[in-house]
């Protein structure tokens, strides 16, 4: 989340161009950045992994991922979601500007680095306060002073955060996707020869009392931050080929006006979407300790589909369905939105049956070993399973999200996100009550996917008010017969589990359990959809195809 940040022949388009003649296919553009995502995506998976191991699911694990969690989701209070949501949709209609948009992005780009800055040291001051806010170490399953050091270590990633989603906006918005989509391997392979320093280093990390002198801590925490830093710093070179300079810039642009107004709804639905994350991590730090732990490796392995091919798909059509808005063009929009809707269901449901059969001898086969035992990866692989079916929901909402924002329309997600959180936050209180308390963080990721089917039926409802015919029958029917064809590929890969596989009692059984119902399940899935003679298989097996020939 980088062959490194190697100009593409789309790059070199843009570059000449100014980015406002030179745009890519959507295949091209969203295959190219599938390949680098996909990397990103294993080695962020992988780095996740050593650290269960080197760490193990506990009061460790716990307190460095809820510390690691803040500067993430501060950064999207401050920033990140109005980066990512409306910063390049400006940027593209800015391109008309007569300097082609220069003055307007050194506008924005002072106005964003300031308040980062600002935003990063308060932040770091009030890093007991956050703990206090995300951690509910009443039972005695969490160690806030240790989230605290933790957090003080952590918490600069912000700034470093938000200097990379600025630059990454500047380039995407100049159709120039591959640098950014492969510097996150920058940061990965950082953090993972940190995991290594911190296991050479004699020595266990000590939880009473808690010392920021502590070498292990030190390490652990400061070479995380170095990792983003360092992903930050890598997009430059490319800055500098499209010709971009930053000056600051300290003038007033109307239309910073409307940034503004924009960014407030923005701002608005990430502080409500940031309440469910505060219940979600006191409720898991309250039930039993590696909760947290296990929630972020469910949780990022519950996305690694969707960043390959979802995201890859939102960044490339993100800058088209901008120009669309902007030009008033509705019907382009809409078929935009279709097509989108309708290749990730082809793709993303097969899968999300593949995960939930597969999803226990994932958790086996990947966590155990080293501080992780049998049953620690098992409640993971059990926590993936049940909440897999979220899949293309979920990819549905960011779709959505990204169709309202490119008609500059902020205020509708946020609408969208309170009802979305009224439905999560009562269910989270009901499980912590009902659900045994090992179990707790399985009912979680349960609730975060019922909590996105709720979300894409709600955007997809208001989209139809917003604009009318949105194909909605013609989705649907790829839906329904993608659900189709993944449930006979649970009940051929279940059948061949109940009479022919091993008991997952150790990593190897894992390993054979999960190739056998992986092949069973995917293959008998996508076969069902060649039968149906699925239009839109086609598409998605022609990328597939123009990645593997890539590599």
């Amino acid at each position: 989340m980088d062959t490194t940040a190697r100009t593409t022949t789309v790059e070199q388009g843009a570059a000449r161009t100014g980015g406002t003649d030179a745009t890519p296919s959507l295949a091209k553009a969203s295959g190219s950045m599938a390949i680098a995502t996909l990397v990103s995506r294993i080695t962020g998976f992988f780095w996740k992994i050593v650290l269960g191991w080197l760490v193990g699911v506990n009061v460790v694990g716990d307190s460095f991922t809820v510390a690691n969690t803040l500067p993430n989701i501060i950064f999207e209070l401050l920033l990140g979601g109005v980066l990512a949501s409306i910063v390049v949709p400006l940027l593209v209609r800015s391109q008309k500007d007569p300097d082609g948009g220069a003055a307007y992005t050194n506008r924005l780009l002072t106005v964003g680095l300031v308040g980062l800055a600002v935003g990063t040291v308060i932040a770091v001051a009030a890093a007991p306060l956050f703990t206090h806010l995300y951690v509910d170490d009443s039972t005695g399953n969490a160690n806030a002073d240790l989230v605290t050091a933790f957090a003080y270590l952590l918490l600069p990633e912000i700034l470093f955060y938000g200097v990379f989603a600025l630059l990454s906006a500047i380039l995407q918005a100049r159709h120039v996707f591959g640098p950014t989509a492969w510097a996150p391997v920058v940061n990965n392979v950082v953090i993972l020869a940190t995991l290594v320093t911190y296991s050479l280093v004699p020595g266990k990390i000590s939880l009473d009392p808690v010392s920021m002198g502590d070498t292990k801590l030190l390490i652990l925490g400061v070479g995380t931050t170095l990792g983003i830093l360092v992903q930050a710093v890598i997009l430059l070179p490319s800055l500098r080929r499209i010709g971009f300079r930053f000056r600051w810039n300290w003038g007033f642009d109307s239309r910073l006006r409307e940034f503004g107004g924009l960014a407030l709804w923005i701002l608005g639905y990430v502080a409500i979407s940031q309440i469910g994350m505060v219940i979600t991590q006191r409720v898991l730090t309250a039930a039993s300790a590696g909760g947290a732990l296990i929630y972020s490796n469910a949780w990022l392995l519950f996305q690694l589909p969707y960043g390959v091919i979802g995201v890859s798909l939102l960044t490339a059509i993100l800058p088209r369905m901008s120009k669309s808005a902007a030009d008033g063009d509705t019907q382009r929009l809409v078929d935009d939105l279709s097509l989108a809707s309708r290749l990730s269901a082809v793709m993303l449901v097969p899968i999300s049956a593949v995960l939930t059969i597969t999803g226990t001898a994932i958790g086996v086969a990947l966590f155990t070993g080293g501080e992780t035992d049998l049953a620690e990866a098992q409640r993971l692989g059990y926590a993936l399973a049940f909440s897999a079916f979220g899949l293309l929901p979920y990819a549905l909402v960011m779709l959505q999200l990204r169709v309202f924002y490119a008609m500059k329309d902020a205020r509708t997600p946020t609408l969208i996100m309170v009802v979305m959180t009224l439905v999560k936050v009562p269910m989270l209180y009901m499980c912590a009550q009902l659900v045994q308390s090992d179990q707790v963080v399985i009912a979680v990721l349960l609730i975060n996917s019922l909590t996105f089917v709720v979300g894409a039926v709600l955007g997809q409802m208001w989209l139809w008010v917003r604009l009318g015919n949105l194909h909605s029958k013609k989705i649907i029917r790829v839906i329904a017969t993608t659900v189709l064809a993944g449930g006979v590929g649970i009940a051929a890969a279940w059948a061949v589990t109940r009479f022919a596989l091993p008991e997952l009692d150790s990593r190897f059984a894992a390993w054979v359990t999960l190739t056998v119902q992986g092949l069973v399940a995917g293959s008998v899935a996508f076969g069902v959809l060649v039968l149906l003679k699925v239009p839109e298989l086609q598409p998605a097996t022609r990328r597939i195809t123009r990645l593997v020939r890539r590599r």
